[in-house]
């Protein structure tokens, strides 16, 4: 068990993070817990970002993930607005871009992702945002004026919800995909369909394969170039367009790298007194049979658990079905599963009624549910997924059948 005079210091002021230092807290963790952020602002949740914090609905201080207070009970020392530019393995101690020297006994990654560059000409130029961090967020919001034109580069659900708010906040939206379907790597044509539809009856005008290739503007953007001879004219342009693990730290320091910070069901990484949580990392799924990385709140509350566990010398592997949710207008999308490899989709509902589920199969096992407006299909989603309940595509698109009674009983 660690003892009072070890120092467990956190890279990432992050929901990975505060759930890291929390949670090891709670582990037994009798010495010093200190976190470093680059931001200069507690941790706070990304997801109201591009909605409820957008839309002025929530202040920043109302999507802190936890009070100071909180903090302060468990004495989590933070140092804000620094970053780390080495570890350093051997004599065990993070190098500070102040030049401050921090010994550790024990390391949590929390690095987090940032987002995908758009690298084209006029990227720089005033007006382009792109929204990762509430800097970004406020940085928007200040430039939204009812009637002006927004230009989103990107349809995957970040994208997608920063359209909605923008088409709440009065402006004209376009939304530019590159592939043939907006969630095109996320999710199945069906739904795909459905957010098109959505969306423009929302008056989101949502174009498909579309490439931006060129914003121009004299100080800021003005027009955004694209193929096919496309130009259309842009007050605001927010680009969307996916994000990338911050490993560099961990590959520096000789850390296992493989798309994320490798780690095994214990949140460990390649050196023993090292852990990494969240967006950062590429871990097992026993569940699912396979190892991934996910970019996902839920992912990184449980896989805290685990690392926290073994930062106190405990063994509480990280067992957890993936899950998501994407709201976007009075539209609550809950995801329970990954669908990698379905065969087929089985629809139960009528998606005109904006409440169905999408049900993902490979021969008689759902692998994954998309649900619309759906919460109690998807709490029943999340145990026929994780018990591997075999179903067949008649019952789960009967909705006269209740799904609970599918499952055996003391399941």
């Amino acid at each position: 068990m660690p003892t009072s005079n070890q120092t467990c210091v956190i890279i990432g002021a992050s929901h990975a993070g505060s759930s890291l230092a929390t949670a090891v807290r709670k582990e037994g963790w009798q010495g010093s817990i200190i976190m470093l952020g680059d931001e200069t602002i507690l941790p706070y949740h990304r997801p109201p970002l591009s909605k409820a914090l957008l839309l002025a609905e929530k202040t920043a201080d109302q999507i802190e993930i936890f009070k100071p207070a909180v903090y302060e009970k468990a004495n989590i020392e933070f140092r804000l607005g620094v970053s780390v530019e080495k570890i350093d393995r051997a004599n065990k101690n993070v190098l500070l871009n102040n030049g401050e020297t921090i010994p550790y006994d024990k390391l949590g990654l929390c690095t987090g992702a940032r987002v995908r560059k758009l690298d084209i000409p006029g990227a720089q130029l005033k007006g382009v945002h792109y929204l990762r961090t509430m800097a970004d967020a406020q940085a928007i919001q200040a430039e939204v004026k009812p009637g002006g034109k927004a230009v989103i580069v990107g349809g995957g659900y970040v994208g997608l919800e920063t359209a909605a708010s923008l088409r709440k906040l009065g402006m004209e939206v376009t939304v530019l995909e590159m592939m043939n379907r907006i969630l095109e790597r996320v999710t199945a044509p069906e739904l795909s369909a459905y957010y098109s539809d959505l969306h423009q009856r929302h008056g989101v005008n949502i174009i498909v394969n579309a490439q931006a290739l060129e914003l121009r503007g004299t100080d800021r953007v003005q027009e955004v170039v694209c193929n096919e001879n496309r130009t259309l004219d842009a007050d605001l342009v927010i680009i969307g367009i996916g994000v990338i693990p911050n490993t560099e730290l961990a590959a520096d320091a000789g850390l296992a790298i493989s798309n994320g910070v490798v780690v095994d069901e214990l949140a460990q990484t390649s050196d023993p007194d090292i852990v990494a949580v969240g967006d950062c990392t590429n871990h097992p799924n026993d569940l699912l049979g396979y190892r991934l990385r996910l970019e996902s709140v839920p992912n990184a509350m449980e896989q805290a658990k685990a690392a926290a566990a073994t930062l106190c010398g405990q063994h509480k592997p990280y067992h957890a079905l993936p899950w998501f949710w994407s709201d976007q207008y009075n539209i609550k999308l809950q995801i329970a599963g990954m669908n990698r490899g379905y065969e087929r989709v089985i629809i139960r509902g009528v998606p005109a009624t904006d409440q169905f589920v999408a049900w993902y199969m490979k021969g008689n096992q759902v692998l994954a549910a998309d649900c619309i407006n759906n919460p109690k299909e998807f709490m029943i989603a999340k145990k026929i997924i994780g018990k591997k309940v075999q179903m067949k595509d008649s019952d789960l698109a009967n909705t006269g059948i209740d799904l609970n009674a599918c499952i055996p009983a003391g399941e």
